[in-house]
């Protein structure tokens, strides 16, 4: 299948090269292009432009960092770029308006439209392990399942409105955000009285909460260890935002996500807007006035 890539940051090159394993022709495009070299070397072309890459394209698949990059690269100049018949596979994290103005926007252009974020940090995109929430037209959805199938260890079907998979990846994304808080808050509390994050993490870890984010982000709040970033502190910060929005268009309350929200504008204050939000445990520890 003639497949386009769009953006190949730290989750989408992983993306790209499992297509690229699977016996796809694959045609890729990134702002910094020369991040596209170890693709171009297991097989890629590498396009001058999105546009160029989206050409000719059966499927294109797009991991950008926000709605204005997925404005400006898909609804700027991909969508004029593909065929009738195509489909566009959104694996990018985005508002709900804007799942909206996507599935609206493509079915005006006879181009699917199947709204695909996933869940997992880079390490498990490349190794074709990411879970994904799919949702979209039924012949869209089942046309690209098994390009899907080549980067997820499960894809979650949820149902024909593309703001569903949307909506669940946002949902999670601030489940995750809460998690991290909750853990920084309790070890800042464990700390303050002599325990130390490592050993009170490793308790809950083995009882309480032994479920992977707790592991992972836990045990980076044990070590103090916050770089490389798998997932930036300020994307979180965009995250929070996109659920507070969704909640505020159908008037759900979402107290938590108000303190979530606080949290993170504190760590952005503070310059950690680079290094994984696990970080957000320094913001705790400085609050309660501990050093380290």
């Amino acid at each position: 299948m003639r497949i386009a890539f769009i953006g190949l940051g730290s989750m989408g090159a992983g993306m790209a090269a499992n297509l690229i394993k699977g016996g796809h022709e694959v045609t890729v495009w990134n702002r910094t292009a020369a991040v596209a070299e170890p693709l171009v070397a297991q097989g890629a072309t590498l396009a001058a432009t999105a546009a160029g890459a989206a050409q000719g394209a059966e499927v294109v698949h797009n991991m950008l960092a926000n709605d204005a990059a997925v404005r400006e690269v898909i609804l700027g100049s991909v969508l004029d770029a593909l065929p009738a018949g195509a489909i566009h596979v959104n694996h990018a994290t985005i508002s709900v308006a804007l799942a909206e103005e996507l599935a609206r926007t493509h079915d005006a252009r006879g181009i699917g439209f199947v709204s695909a974020p996933v869940f997992g940090r880079p390490e498990v995109a490349a190794a074709g392990n990411l879970n994904i929430i799919a949702s979209g037209k039924p012949a869209h959805v089942a046309a690209v399942q098994p390009l899907l199938e080549l980067l997820a260890a499960k894809v979650w079907p949820m149902g024909d409105d593309p703001v569903r998979a949307a909506v669940v990846k946002i949902g999670g994304n601030f489940l995750i955000g809460a998690a991290i808080e909750s853990m920084a808050e309790a070890s800042a509390l464990t700390r303050a009285h002599g325990v130390s994050a490592a050993d009170f993490l490793e308790v809950m870890q083995g009882t309480l909460f032994s479920a992977p984010v707790y592991k992972i982000y836990g045990g980076m709040i044990a070590e103090d260890r916050y770089e490389p970033a798998g997932f930036k502190l300020s994307l979180g910060f965009k995250d929070v935002g996109l659920a507070r929005a969704a909640a505020e268009a159908r008037r759900v309350p979402m107290p938590v996500a108000s303190v979530l929200h606080d949290a993170l504008l504190e760590s952005l204050g503070r310059g950690d807007g680079d290094i994984d939000w696990a970080g957000l445990a320094r913001v705790a520890a400085a609050r309660a006035h501990l050093k380290g």
